[in-house]
C-alpha cells in the first residue's frame, strides 16, 4: 500500500518553450509547497499552436535537449517528479509526441509516444506526427506507486488503460491522462465520461490534465478507481493537488475484482 500526492497544472502552453519551461517551473514550485510528489502538465507543454503543422517540427527536440534538461533541474530543485507533454525529434518531416516522466533527482523514469494519433473530429495528426509503437507499457514507480502514461486520444482506445491496469508484475496503481482535449460540441461531455469509465472498468486511479482556453477545455479531474471525483477544475489556469492510496484501490477491488474476473486479455494489433 501507498499514497501519492499529485499536482495537476492545467494552462494553455505557447509557441515558447522557454516560457513554457518558466511556467512548469512555476507550478513545481507550487506544487512541492502544497505536498506535491508529482507534478503533471498537459499533451504538447514544450510547444504548441493550434494547427498542428512545420512549426511543431522545426520546434521539436531530443530528450536530451534544452527543455527536457530543464524539466530535470526543475525536478532536481523542487525534489518532485514531473510528468510533462514534449515535442521530441523524430524522422524527416515529422516530430513524436512524447511523456516524458522524470524523476525527483533528475533521471528520466519513463518515456511513452503516443500511439493513437488524432486524425478524428477534423485533425491530421499522423501528417505531422510520428506514432510511438504499440508494445510500449510505460509504467514508472513514484514513491511506491506505480505511475502508468498514456496521452490525449488514447483515452478513447480502452485497451491503452486496460493494458497498463493490468500489466503482470507491474500493474499501474494510477493513470495519468496529459492531453489537449480541443473545445467542441459534447467534448467536455465526452472528456469526462471517458476518463471515469477508464477508471470504474480497471477499478484504478486516473488523473487527466488538459490545456486550457482558447483550444483546450481544461476540466482536469483525479477520479478514484470507483470513478469518484476527489478533486476536478474548470476552464481556467490553476493547479488541482490531491493524493491517490493504493488502500482505497484494494477496497474497491475487494467489492469489485472486475480486473480478476475478466476473460479476456489485451494484444497489440501491430
Amino acid at each position: 500500500m501507498g499514497t501519492l500526492t499529485i499536482a495537476a497544472a492545467q494552462f494553455a502552453p505557447v509557441d515558447d518553450p522557454t516560457a513554457n519551461l518558466e511556467t512548469v517551473r512555476r507550478a513545481a514550485v507550487n506544487a512541492a509547497r502544497r505536498g506535491a510528489d508529482l507534478l503533471v502538465t498537459p499533451e504538447y507543454t514544450s510547444y504548441f499552436t493550434a494547427d498542428i503543422d512545420d512549426r511543431f517540427v522545426a520546434a521539436a527536440e531530443p530528450l536530451d535537449g534544452p527543455f527536457v534538461t530543464g524539466l530535470t533541474n526543475v525536478a532536481r530543485e523542487t525534489g518532485i517528479a514531473i510528468v510533462a507533454g514534449v515535442a521530441e525529434v523524430g524522422e524527416g518531416e515529422r516530430f513524436r509526441n512524447t511523456l516524458v516522466a522524470v524523476l525527483p533527482d533528475g533521471s528520466i523514469g519513463a518515456t511513452y509516444r503516443k500511439v493513437h494519433l488524432y486524425d478524428a473530429f477534423g485533425s491530421r495528426e499522423s501528417d505531422r506526427i510520428e506514432p510511438g509503437a504499440t508494445d510500449q507499457l510505460p509504467v514508472v514507480t513514484v514513491q511506491g506507486v506505480r505511475v502508468g502514461l498514456e496521452t490525449c486520444y488514447d483515452l478513447r482506445f480502452p485497451e491503452v488503460t486496460r493494458r497498463l491496469a493490468a500489466a503482470e508484475g507491474g500493474a499501474a496503481d494510477v493513470v495519468l491522462v496529459p492531453a489537449e482535449w480541443v473545445r467542441g460540441p459534447g467534448k467536455e461531455h465526452h472528456w469526462r465520461t471517458l476518463l471515469t469509465a477508464r477508471a470504474i472498468e480497471n477499478t484504478v486511479w486516473v488523473v487527466g490534465v488538459g490545456q486550457t482556453p482558447p483550444v483546450g477545455i481544461g476540466s482536469s479531474v483525479v477520479l478514484d478507481p470507483s470513478g469518484v471525483a476527489v478533486a476536478a477544475a474548470g476552464a481556467t489556469p490553476g493547479l488541482l493537488v490531491a493524493t491517490v492510496d493504493t488502500a482505497v484501490t484494494d477496497a474497491v477491488r475487494t467489492v469489485n475484482p472486475s480486473l480478476g474476473l475478466r476473460r479476456y486479455d489485451v494484444v497489440p494489433r501491430g
